[in-house]
C-alpha cells in the first residue's frame, strides 16, 4: 500500500477535482457535494488536530487551529507540507500513533477509516480516541454501483495496477460502528461522522 500511495501522491487530488483518468466519469452533483464536505470541515470548531493518512492535505487545509499531518507517504507530506504551512507533517503509522495520551483535541481522518479491514478498525479508532476527545471520519457514501465491501484493481496514470480494500457507508451505518457517533455530512458521495471519547466515570 506504501507504493500505491507513493505513486498515487502527483495524481491524487485528480480524484477530487475530477481530471486525469477521472474526467470521464459520471459523478452527478460531486463538486457541489466536494464544496459542501470542505464547507463541514472547514466548520468545525478551531482545535488542536491531528490527520491521520492526511495524503496531499487536500482536506486537512479546510481544518481550523493547530494541524499535524500524519501520513506514511513521504511523497504525500511533500505535497501537504506546502498546503499546512502554519502546521507540521509527521511520516510514521497509524496504528499505534506516534503521539502520547490527549496529545489532541481531535483526530481527523479522511478516505482512510475505509481502507482498514476487521481489527484494524477498532484498534484505529481506540488509539485515536487516546490521543484526542474526539474523532472525526470522513468517507465514502455507498452507491448503487458499488457493493458495501470490495477488493479493488486500481490502475495509476504510469499503467500500474494495485489491489486496494475498500468500505463505502451510510452516515447512519457509519455512526452506529463508531458506536454513538454523530452525523455532520450524509450526501450522495461523502459521509462524515464525529464521536467523542467516552466520559471518564466520577470520582467516588
Amino acid at each position: 500500500m506504501l507504493e500505491y500511495y507513493d505513486r498515487r501522491a502527483p495524481e491524487y487530488d485528480q480524484w477530487y477535482m475530477g481530471t486525469g483518468l477521472f474526467a470521464e466519469r459520471d459523478r452527478p452533483g460531486w463538486h457541489e457535494e466536494l464544496r459542501e464536505l470542505c464547507a463541514a470541515v472547514a466548520a468545525l470548531p478551531a482545535a488542536t488536530t491531528l490527520d491521520v493518512a492526511c495524503g496531499t492535505g487536500f482536506l486537512t487545509r479546510q481544518l481550523r487551529g493547530a494541524v499535524t499531518g500524519l501520513d506514511q507517504s513521504a511523497q504525500m507530506l511533500e505535497i501537504a507540507r506546502e498546503r499546512i504551512p502554519g502546521g507540521r507533517v509527521v511520516q510514521g503509522d497509524a496504528v499505534p500513533l506516534p503521539f502520547e495520551d490527549g496529545s489532541f483535541d481531535r483526530v481527523f481522518t479522511g478516505h482512510f477509516y475505509g481502507h482498514l479491514r476487521g481489527g484494524e478498525r477498532e484498534r484505529f479508532v481506540a488509539e485515536a480516541l487516546r490521543v484526542s476527545r474526539e474523532l472525526v471520519v470522513v468517507d465514502s457514501h455507498l452507491r448503487p454501483d458499488h457493493d458495501a465491501e470490495e477488493e479493488q484493481q486500481r490502475t495509476l496514470n504510469d499503467g500500474s495496477v494495485h489491489g486496494v480494500y475498500k468500505r463505502y457507508f451510510t452516515g447512519a451505518g457509519l455512526a452506529a460502528e463508531l458506536a454513538g457517533g454523530e452525523v455532520l455530512h450524509d450526501g450522495d458521495w461523502f459521509v462524515m461522522v464525529r464521536v467523542s471519547a467516552p466520559s471518564s466515570a466520577p470520582s467516588a
